[in-house]
Protein backbone atom coordinates (compact mmCIF):
# COMPACT_ATOMS: atom_id res chain seq x y z
CA UNK A 1 0.00 0.00 0.00
CA UNK A 2 0.94 3.06 -1.15
CA UNK A 3 1.60 6.24 1.72
CA UNK A 4 2.23 9.83 1.37
CA UNK A 5 3.49 11.84 3.90
CA UNK A 6 4.21 15.15 5.01
CA UNK A 7 6.77 16.15 7.18
CA UNK A 8 9.00 19.46 7.77
CA UNK A 9 11.98 18.30 10.17
CA UNK A 10 13.97 15.96 7.39
CA UNK A 11 15.22 13.77 10.56
CA UNK A 12 11.53 12.91 11.94
CA UNK A 13 10.62 12.50 8.10
CA UNK A 14 13.39 10.00 7.47
CA UNK A 15 12.91 7.86 10.63
CA UNK A 16 8.87 7.75 10.26
CA UNK A 17 9.50 6.62 6.40
CA UNK A 18 12.66 4.03 7.05
CA UNK A 19 9.31 2.53 9.76
CA UNK A 20 6.81 2.12 7.54
CA UNK A 21 8.78 0.69 4.73
CA UNK A 22 10.67 -1.63 6.92
CA UNK A 23 6.57 -2.82 7.85
CA UNK A 24 5.95 -3.00 3.99
CA UNK A 25 4.69 0.42 3.01
CA UNK A 26 5.58 2.22 -0.06
CA UNK A 27 6.07 5.68 1.07
CA UNK A 28 6.65 8.93 -0.63
CA UNK A 29 7.38 12.01 1.38
CA UNK A 30 7.34 15.37 1.51
CA UNK A 31 8.52 18.97 3.46
CA UNK A 32 6.20 21.25 1.71
CA UNK A 33 2.39 21.16 1.19
CA UNK A 34 2.66 22.80 -1.68
CA UNK A 35 4.84 19.49 -3.11
CA UNK A 36 1.92 17.32 -1.83
CA UNK A 37 -0.57 19.22 -3.76
CA UNK A 38 1.47 18.42 -6.64
CA UNK A 39 2.05 15.03 -6.20
CA UNK A 40 -1.95 14.45 -5.54
CA UNK A 41 -2.72 15.70 -9.04
CA UNK A 42 -0.97 13.36 -10.61
CA UNK A 43 -0.98 9.74 -8.07
CA UNK A 44 -3.04 8.37 -6.50
CA UNK A 45 -2.34 6.86 -2.32
CA UNK A 46 -4.15 4.89 0.00
CA UNK A 47 -3.39 7.00 3.27
CA UNK A 48 -2.15 10.44 3.30
CA UNK A 49 0.12 11.13 6.95
CA UNK A 50 0.14 14.79 6.72
CA UNK A 51 1.77 16.95 9.71
CA UNK A 52 -0.07 20.57 10.28
CA UNK A 53 2.45 23.63 10.33
CA UNK A 54 4.91 22.72 7.66
CA UNK A 55 5.63 24.97 4.48
CA UNK A 56 3.37 26.02 1.84
CA UNK A 57 0.11 24.36 1.72
CA UNK A 58 -0.70 23.60 5.52
CA UNK A 59 -2.53 19.77 6.45
CA UNK A 60 -5.85 21.51 6.94
CA UNK A 61 -5.66 23.02 4.11
CA UNK A 62 -4.59 19.67 1.26
CA UNK A 63 -7.31 18.17 3.17
CA UNK A 64 -9.97 20.82 2.67
CA UNK A 65 -9.02 20.60 -1.19
CA UNK A 66 -9.08 16.88 -0.63
CA UNK A 67 -12.42 17.06 0.22
CA UNK A 68 -13.91 20.01 -1.48
CA UNK A 69 -13.24 17.55 -4.12
CA UNK A 70 -15.26 14.34 -2.82
CA UNK A 71 -11.66 12.74 -2.74
CA UNK A 72 -11.67 10.14 0.36
CA UNK A 73 -8.40 9.20 0.60
CA UNK A 74 -7.66 9.00 4.80
CA UNK A 75 -5.89 11.09 6.12
CA UNK A 76 -4.04 10.80 9.83
CA UNK A 77 -2.73 14.48 10.64
CA UNK A 78 0.49 14.31 12.82
CA UNK A 79 1.00 17.27 15.71
CA UNK A 80 2.31 18.55 18.76
CA UNK A 81 -1.30 20.60 18.84
CA UNK A 82 -3.17 19.56 21.58
CA UNK A 83 -6.06 21.84 22.40
CA UNK A 84 -9.55 20.72 21.73
CA UNK A 85 -10.18 23.88 19.33
CA UNK A 86 -7.42 22.18 16.95
CA UNK A 87 -8.13 18.87 16.67
CA UNK A 88 -11.53 20.06 16.03
CA UNK A 89 -10.87 21.33 13.03
CA UNK A 90 -9.22 18.29 11.68
CA UNK A 91 -12.25 16.24 12.51
CA UNK A 92 -14.75 18.73 10.90
CA UNK A 93 -12.83 18.55 7.80
CA UNK A 94 -12.65 14.86 7.44
CA UNK A 95 -9.55 13.81 9.20
CA UNK A 96 -9.64 9.89 9.94
CA UNK A 97 -7.71 9.99 12.81
CA UNK A 98 -4.41 12.20 15.03
CA UNK A 99 -1.79 11.33 16.11
CA UNK A 100 0.20 13.16 18.71
CA UNK A 101 4.19 13.82 18.55
CA UNK A 102 6.31 12.84 20.06
CA UNK A 103 4.96 9.34 19.52
CA UNK A 104 6.25 5.47 19.37
CA UNK A 105 6.40 3.40 16.23
CA UNK A 106 4.20 1.10 17.30
CA UNK A 107 1.56 4.10 17.63
CA UNK A 108 1.94 4.96 14.18
CA UNK A 109 2.01 1.01 13.28
CA UNK A 110 -1.56 0.35 15.22
CA UNK A 111 -3.27 3.89 13.76
CA UNK A 112 -2.15 3.34 10.29
CA UNK A 113 -3.05 -0.51 10.14
CA UNK A 114 -6.80 0.97 11.96
CA UNK A 115 -7.32 3.27 9.76
CA UNK A 116 -6.38 1.14 6.38
CA UNK A 117 -8.85 -1.53 7.79
CA UNK A 118 -11.69 0.88 8.51
CA UNK A 119 -11.47 2.67 5.46
CA UNK A 120 -11.25 -0.02 2.81
CA UNK A 121 -12.14 -3.37 4.53
CA UNK A 122 -14.89 -1.69 7.22
CA UNK A 123 -13.53 -4.31 9.39
CA UNK A 124 -11.78 -4.79 12.83
CA UNK A 125 -10.45 -8.18 12.21
CA UNK A 126 -7.25 -9.27 12.24
CA UNK A 127 -7.56 -12.21 8.99
CA UNK A 128 -10.20 -11.62 6.18
CA UNK A 129 -11.92 -15.21 5.49
CA UNK A 130 -10.96 -15.40 1.07
CA UNK A 131 -12.45 -17.88 -1.13
CA UNK A 132 -11.03 -21.78 -1.71
CA UNK A 133 -10.13 -21.82 2.05
CA UNK A 134 -7.52 -18.90 2.03
CA UNK A 135 -6.67 -16.72 4.65
CA UNK A 136 -5.64 -13.04 4.21
CA UNK A 137 -3.70 -11.54 7.42
CA UNK A 138 -4.30 -7.33 7.94
CA UNK A 139 -2.04 -7.34 10.27
CA UNK A 140 1.22 -8.93 8.70
CA UNK A 141 0.05 -8.48 4.78
CA UNK A 142 0.05 -12.25 4.27
CA UNK A 143 -1.65 -14.72 2.61
CA UNK A 144 -2.39 -18.05 4.05
CA UNK A 145 -4.25 -21.44 2.87
CA UNK A 146 -4.73 -24.24 5.64
CA UNK A 147 -2.54 -22.45 7.70
CA UNK A 148 0.58 -22.54 5.33
CA UNK A 149 2.13 -19.33 4.13
CA UNK A 150 1.86 -18.68 0.59
CA UNK A 151 5.14 -16.61 -0.24
CA UNK A 152 4.90 -13.72 -2.70
CA UNK A 153 7.27 -11.31 -4.61
CA UNK A 154 7.53 -8.00 -3.91
CA UNK A 155 5.30 -7.06 -7.20
CA UNK A 156 3.17 -9.42 -6.37
CA UNK A 157 2.54 -9.05 -2.53
CA UNK A 158 1.47 -5.75 -4.09
CA UNK A 159 -0.91 -7.01 -6.65
CA UNK A 160 -2.48 -9.03 -3.79
CA UNK A 161 -2.67 -6.31 -1.30
CA UNK A 162 -4.13 -3.83 -4.32
CA UNK A 163 -6.91 -6.59 -4.77
CA UNK A 164 -7.55 -7.04 -0.68
CA UNK A 165 -7.83 -3.27 -0.78
CA UNK A 166 -10.73 -3.73 -3.44
CA UNK A 167 -12.22 -6.53 -2.34
CA UNK A 168 -15.20 -7.83 -4.21
CA UNK A 169 -14.43 -5.00 -6.72
CA UNK A 170 -12.99 -5.53 -10.20
CA UNK A 171 -9.60 -3.22 -10.38
CA UNK A 172 -8.91 -2.67 -13.95
CA UNK A 173 -5.64 -3.01 -15.69
CA UNK A 174 -4.99 0.76 -15.95
CA UNK A 175 -5.90 0.84 -12.44
CA UNK A 176 -2.92 -2.01 -11.75
CA UNK A 177 -0.37 -0.03 -14.01
CA UNK A 178 -1.15 3.30 -12.18
CA UNK A 179 -0.51 1.93 -8.65
CA UNK A 180 1.28 -0.81 -8.64
CA UNK A 181 3.68 -0.39 -11.22
CA UNK A 182 3.27 3.38 -10.90
CA UNK A 183 2.73 4.06 -14.47
CA UNK A 184 6.33 2.63 -15.49
CA UNK A 185 6.79 1.28 -18.95
CA UNK A 186 4.99 -1.89 -19.11
CA UNK A 187 2.92 -3.77 -21.61
CA UNK A 188 -0.18 -5.71 -19.88
CA UNK A 189 1.60 -8.84 -20.78
CA UNK A 190 3.90 -8.26 -17.89
CA UNK A 191 0.76 -7.45 -15.59
CA UNK A 192 -1.28 -10.68 -17.07
CA UNK A 193 2.40 -12.51 -15.86
CA UNK A 194 2.13 -11.56 -12.81
CA UNK A 195 -1.56 -12.34 -12.14
CA UNK A 196 -0.95 -15.52 -13.13
CA UNK A 197 1.94 -16.04 -11.26
CA UNK A 198 -0.11 -15.67 -7.79
CA UNK A 199 -2.91 -17.77 -9.76
CA UNK A 200 -0.15 -20.46 -10.12
CA UNK A 201 0.82 -20.42 -6.04
CA UNK A 202 -2.76 -20.18 -5.17
CA UNK A 203 -5.50 -21.37 -7.40
CA UNK A 204 -6.63 -20.57 -10.74
CA UNK A 205 -10.22 -19.12 -9.01
CA UNK A 206 -8.53 -17.77 -6.74
CA UNK A 207 -8.17 -13.96 -8.52
CA UNK A 208 -11.02 -13.61 -11.07
CA UNK A 209 -11.54 -11.77 -14.18
CA UNK A 210 -13.74 -10.02 -16.58
CA UNK A 211 -13.15 -9.15 -19.74
CA UNK A 212 -13.63 -5.05 -19.76
CA UNK A 213 -13.73 -4.96 -15.89
CA UNK A 214 -10.55 -6.62 -14.70
CA UNK A 215 -9.60 -8.44 -11.89
CA UNK A 216 -11.14 -9.56 -8.38
CA UNK A 217 -11.04 -11.09 -5.00
CA UNK A 218 -14.12 -12.47 -3.52
CA UNK A 219 -14.74 -13.07 0.45
CA UNK A 220 -16.00 -16.42 1.37
CA UNK A 221 -19.45 -16.49 0.00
Amino acid sequence: MKILLLEDDVSYKETIQEYLESLGYSVESFENGDEVLDALYFKNYHLLLLDIRVPGKSGYDILKLLREKSDETPVIFMTSLTDIDNLSIGYELGCNDYIRKPFASQELKYRVEQVLKLFYLQSNEEELVLNDGYKFDLINGKLFHEDKKISMTQKEQKVLEHLIVNLGEYVSTKQLWEDVWEEKLITKADIRMCIKKIRDKTDATFIVNKKGFGYKIDRKR
